[in-house]
């Protein structure tokens, strides 16, 4: 028993390790992807002022891109964990049933028609979130919630509000820096006001997530027995998903939706370090920021001197996991 115990210590430990270390790494090679080569010395020198002609274009053009991508990964990640919990439902995540999307039509309406409102945004996002949010859960309650209508019920909110998204962001003229860098998840030209939009928001939701991380784990409970030990299962059902559309909100409204990465790193980090969500979230926080920096930066060199949007790679990556998904959980089949 003992011995067991010890193995897991460790074997958490060592994944904890490996992530960060290619965190780590990814992190600096994307720094040096492109006709810009700088150093290591170089970086570390230029953040503590000795800023060279290339750092400062580096700093200025692609750390900001790199960090949003770190941001909103993490923040992605660790909101379909939060939805996998507090709906049960291990095929959920904020692009399949619809919050994404939702979130995204609402960041799309601020930026094409009040952009005097542009600071708030994320406020309005995770406004639309909510909604969406909404809509799903009511639309999917049916003396109960039933995983398959949550998936069918959210792909049809997340058609709905894509599909008015893509018709505001046509509106647009294709201004990648407007409603359509929103639309298509462009994160090309992002500066550093956008990480000053970013991160706050992502700060507070990803602290928060930590702090109802031993809740997540009592929910993975029949309600039944949840409510036998004098927890209001509604209320931290509600409460932990307001946490997760702020976290999948805020990311859509400066990154664009995404989706699958709610689905993907969730289930490989249950693999690597169990399902105690003390441990799944951190880890999942970890692992998010790599799996989105890394589809970022095969998409500005899979085609260079074109790039694919994050998105894209993640879409193209997610699909096949998420019928794989289909096919070995039978009892979701149905």
């Amino acid at each position: 028993m003992m011995e067991a115990k010890a193995k897991k210590r460790i074997r958490l430990a060592l994944s904890f390790a490996v992530m960060a270390m290619l965190l780590i790494v990814l992190f600096f090679a994307a720094v040096n992807i492109g006709s810009l080569k700088v150093g290591f010395g170089e970086i570390i020198q230029g953040l503590f002022g000795n800023m060279t002609e290339n750092v400062s274009t580096v700093f200025d053009l692609r750390f900001p891109r790199i960090i949003i991508s770190v941001l909103a990964g993490a923040a992605i990640a660790v909101s379909g964990v939060l939805f996998q919990s507090v709906l049960k439902n291990p095929l959920a995540d904020p692009g399949i049933i619809g919050i994404s999307s939702g979130a995204g039509f609402a960041a799309v309406m601020v930026t094409a028609f009040v952009p005097s409102l542009f600071f708030f945004t994320p406020l309005f996002a995770f406004l639309g979130g909510v909604l969406a949010f909404f809509l799903v859960y009511s639309l999917s309650w049916k003396g109960g919630l039933s995983p398959l209508r949550i998936i069918l019920v959210g792909v049809a909110v997340n058609a709905m509000f894509t599909g008015l998204s893509s018709a505001l962001g046509s509106m647009t003229g294709g201004n990648s820096s407007g409603a359509a860098a929103i639309v298509n998840g462009n994160i090309t030209m992002k500066t550093w006001e956008d990480v000053r939009t970013l991160l706050p928001y992502v700060a507070v939701g990803l602290v928060l997530s930590v702090c109802f991380s031993g809740m997540c784990n009592i929910m993975s409970l029949e309600d039944k027995t949840v409510r036998s030990l004098g927890i209001n299962v509604n209320t931290v059902r509600i409460t932990v998903s307001l946490i997760a559309v702020l976290l999948a909100g805020i990311s859509t409204a400066v990154a664009g939706a995404i989706s699958f990465l709610g689905l993907i790193v969730p289930h490989i980090g249950r693999i690597l370090v169990g399902s105690d969500h003390k441990a799944l979230i951190p880890f999942s926080m970890l692992f998010g920021a790599f799996a989105f920096l890394l589809a970022d930066t095969v998409g500005r060199t899979a085609a260079y001197p074109y790039e694919i949007s994050a998105s894209i790679i993640m879409s193209v990556a997610g699909g096949p996991f998420f019928i794989m998904l289909l096919r070995r959980t039978k009892k979701y089949a149905g």
